[in-house]
């Protein structure tokens, strides 16, 4: 089984652990009401996509 020759820095670790991190989804403004939501999905204010109603408010 392979071990590793040296132990692994601290900078080294931190370095590769540099990319993992937590994202912000991906909000737009709804061209119905102008409130924040989710790309691709229904607006929770108006109900609304893609410019028809889809859930009654």
């Amino acid at each position: 089984m392979a071990v590793p020759a040296r132990r692994t820095s601290k900078t080294v670790k931190r370095k590769r652990r540099t990319h993992f991190k937590l994202e912000v989804p991906g909000m737009v403004d709804c061209p119905n009401c102008g409130e924040k939501k989710l790309a691709h999905r229904v607006c929770k204010e108006c109900g609304t996509y893609k410019g028809t109603e889809v859930v009654s408010k």
